[in-house]
């Protein structure tokens, strides 16, 4: 079975449909419900007006009966229905013509009592409504009332109204109002085209802007000037570009700079097994510096890697902590503990001052990215200086600083610090340029923030602030 394809439509075309359907729907109730109101008061006010003239010619068609006047019925009958569009007609008690405005129709008929009202009314109950005329096809408002004296029936009175003129001039006003509508739709069409034109044409920038950002086109920007909902997501979409733009810039470096970090230790082993090779290995002196050369770059490499993985494992969010109750005293003291062969060797001296808190957190971790930053500090240091480590409490927050004495960080390679690769030494030599990016990502995955200040000339400070 082939699969159904839909054809696409477009939001303008959406857009458009729903606001003429709306405009349509509303004008045609509104002027539904004007036609409907104009046609009930009218056809009320007619009724009212019936209602008042035979309630008024019963009277004085009551007083003609009760003297037997005939002559008299027959000339108030003339004299109400003056009118063409009115007619008139009198019954005695049994149904009889006495008296009428059309003799010439109504000698045809036999049975009055099948005209609507005449039968109601000779049962001393008045009939109203809209009947067709008697032996003709209009359309006619009719009142029937019994015309009583004392509680006794003494006849009937029909008086009724043609509808054929309101039904002409209702069709005018009908039509008029058709033609109102319809101008009233080509009008609101237009608007809603521009409407519609001015909400689906962002959207449709913003869809072919989001196509070039998927086909890899960082850096882009939307110029949608418009000051609501479309336009803060064009603000928001342009951010997104200019976040991506610098995301893929990174990565570009990233595998750049990882590229040249492997390239170099690989080469110089390269370069050594050859020389072994080509002889070297025959001179115990040179065979075992070269030796050493390939054990120092093969650690180097096995660090880097260690590093890269556990960099790409803490920015993936895959690095699992293992949270425990931390004495903030005893992670320093491990720490310091840990970095005392390579303070002796420098030499530094490392004062500390800690406080003794409670933290939750992967202990591990933290210790790596202490001794991250200490062995940064160390690297760092003048020779026969100090290393000033403290750890208090702030608010909410344990604080550590880490403070040394050496040659500072200028302002150009302070906000890059933590940048991966990033290291002040150009030659890059003495490390591989992730320690302080690791040690960041350790800190913000413990939900903390990692810091630093600089002097040129009088030493580094780092600011780490962790939850208790």
């Amino acid at each position: 079975m082939r699969p159904i394809r839909l054809k696409r439509v477009s939001i303008h075309a959406k857009l458009l449909a729903t606001y003429i359907l709306l405009v349509v729907l509303g004008t045609s109730l509104m002027a539904g419900y004007i036609l409907w109101s104009f046609y009930v008061y009218f056809m009320q006010v007619r009724q009212a007006d019936l209602d008042n003239w035979t309630s008024a010619l019963s009277e004085s068609v009551a007083d003609a009966m009760e003297e037997q006047d005939l002559q008299r019925i027959r000339v108030l009958t003339e004299r109400y229905s003056e009118p063409d569009t009115i007619t008139l007609r009198v019954f005695d008690a049994q149904g009889q013509l006495l008296a009428t405005s059309s003799p010439e129709t109504d000698q045809r008929v036999i049975n009055w009592y099948e005209v609507p009202g005449v039968q109601e009314a000779s049962q001393n109950r008045s009939a109203r409504g809209i009947a067709k005329g008697v032996l003709t096809n209009d359309d006619r408002l009719y009142v029937a009332r019994p015309i009583t004296r004392n509680g006794k029936v003494l006849g009937i009175l029909r008086m009724s109204v043609t509808l054929r003129q309101f039904q002409r001039q209702f069709m005018d006003v009908i039509w008029a109002v058709l033609i109102t509508l319809l101008f009233t739709i080509l009008l609101c069409a237009l608007i809603s085209h521009r409407l519609a034109r001015s909400l689906s044409a962002p959207i449709e920038t913003m869809r072919n802007f989001a196509i070039r950002l998927g086909g890899g086109q960082f850096g882009d920007r939307l110029t949608i000037a418009q000051k609501d909902e479309l336009g803060q997501l064009a603000i928001e979409l342009n951010r997104m570009s200019e976040r991506l733009a610098s995301l893929d810039q990174e990565r570009r470096a990233f595998l750049a700079n990882v590229s040249h970090e492997l390239r170099t230790p690989i080469s110089n082993v390269q370069v050594t097994v050859e020389a072994l090779k080509s002889g070297a290995v025959e001179e115990p002196e040179l065979r075992d510096r070269f030796f050493e050369t390939i054990e120092s770059e093969t650690k180097r490499l096995s660090r880097l890697i260690h590093d890269l993985l556990d960099l790409g494992r803490l920015e993936a969010g895959v690095g699992y902590l293992e949270r425990q109750t931390i004495s903030l005293q005893g992670l320093i003291d491990r720490a310091v503990k840990a970095m005392a062969p390579r303070m002796q060797a420098h030499p530094v001296t490392a004062i500390v001052n800690v406080t003794d808190l409670q933290l939750q957190g992967d202990s591990e971790r933290l210790l790596q990215a202490l001794l991250n930053i200490l062995d940064n500090a160390i690297k760092h240091s003048k020779p026969n200086t100090r290393l000033l480590i403290r750890g208090h409490r702030q608010g909410k927050q344990a604080e550590i600083t880490i403070q040394d004495q050496g040659t500072g960080i200028s302002e150009r390679d302070l906000p890059r610090i933590f940048e991966q690769f990033y290291t002040t030494d150009p030659s890059r030599s003495s490390g591989t340029g992730l320690g302080l990016a690791i040690a960041k990502r350790i800190v913000e995955a413990h939900s903390g923030s990692i810091t630093v200040s600089s002097v040129v000339g009088q030493g580094a400070t780092f600011t780490i602030r962790l939850p208790l």
